[in-house]
């Protein structure tokens, strides 16, 4: 019965894949191998200037950053990056489950060893969820933050009564049915979904490569822990101000000002946190408004 209800209602916001698309003119990095998690990401660097750190979301590709680092190189040092088992990047065979923390704690001595000093983060979905905990666990690292589509919470999105208590069920035979897929339900899930994520028909084949060329137990494991990690309790803890960016389309179904007030109540223990909308849009806001979106980072680093 969860398995037939999971299907219907993570919807847009079941945070897969992204476009996998080339980085140009950029300069590939590995993470310091004395650092323990260095395998745990790709980075890629280009620009010069103020530093901006972009992280990618669950089963993407950094190609998703390829216009906005783009626009920015002029004027910012831009580093993209990639998590080990999503996209192109090679999956961990030794991982023990988690997925998203050990990736904090490697930005985190990414930024000390680069000598990377206050650096604007920008995470989209899962990536939000990284920068924000990285905000609570490493406030003194971080100089402003931008949270695209994703809320503290995830289960939020599926149930507005969610508790991180009853949240583990739903997260294991989420994790189990994503791992008991056959190839071909895969891919056509796969398919399913990002109809739901995208909006711009051109990029949907690309984002269905991405996510199919990402590790399934990485992404079933990342699934699991974003499902159970309920960040809100600890936003308080965040020094830097956070802008969170957020999509509405009507084909969601529900009223916008719907949509306003659960990211306003989900984000209230903030501190300093501020509000944007961009409108016809679904989950990939950077792909579908790309000039707003962009406008919307701008004006998130100008301040």
């Amino acid at each position: 019965m969860y398995t037939k209800n999971i299907r219907a209602k993570l919807g847009w916001a079941f945070l897969l894949m992204s476009v996998l698309i080339p980085t140009s003119k950029a300069q590939s990095l590995s993470i310091s191998p004395e650092h323990p998690n260095f395998q745990l990401m790709s980075v890629q660097t280009q620009g010069s200037g103020t530093d901006v750190i972009l992280i990618p979301g669950l089963a993407s590709s950094r190609g998703i950053w390829t216009n906005l680092a783009l626009g920015l190189q002029s004027s910012h040092r831009v580093h993209i990056l990639e998590l080990a088992g999503f996209a192109s990047t090679p999956a961990i065979s030794n991982r023990d489950g988690k997925v998203i923390a050990p990736v904090v704690d490697a930005i985190a001595g990414y930024i000390r060893t680069q000598h990377i000093k206050a650096p604007a983060i920008i995470g989209h979905s899962l990536g939000g969820e990284i920068a924000l905990m990285l905000g609570v666990q490493h406030p003194d690292l971080v100089g402003r933050l931008m949270v695209v589509d994703a809320l503290p919470f995830y289960m939020l999105m599926i149930d507005p009564a969610a508790t991180s208590e009853n949240a583990a069920q739903h997260a294991i035979a989420t994790r189990e049915w994503i791992l008991a897929q056959s190839p071909e339900q895969f891919v056509a899930y796969q398919k399913t979904s990002i109809a739901r994520l995208a909006k711009t028909e051109a990029v949907r084949s690309a984002l269905v490569a991405a996510g199919l060329s990402s590790d399934r137990k990485t992404i079933a494991d990342a699934v699991y822990e974003l499902m159970t990690t309920d960040l809100r309790p600890e936003l308080a803890r965040i020094k830097a101000p956070i802008e969170i960016v957020y999509a509405y389309d009507a084909l969601f179904g529900v009223p916008a000002a719907r949509v306003d007030a659960m990211y306003r109540q989900s984000y209230s223990s903030a501190h300093d946190v501020h509000f944007t909308r961009i409108d016809d849009s679904f989950h990939f806001v950077m792909l579908d408004q790309p000039e707003r979106f962009s406008s919307a980072v701008a004006s998130f680093l100008n301040q």
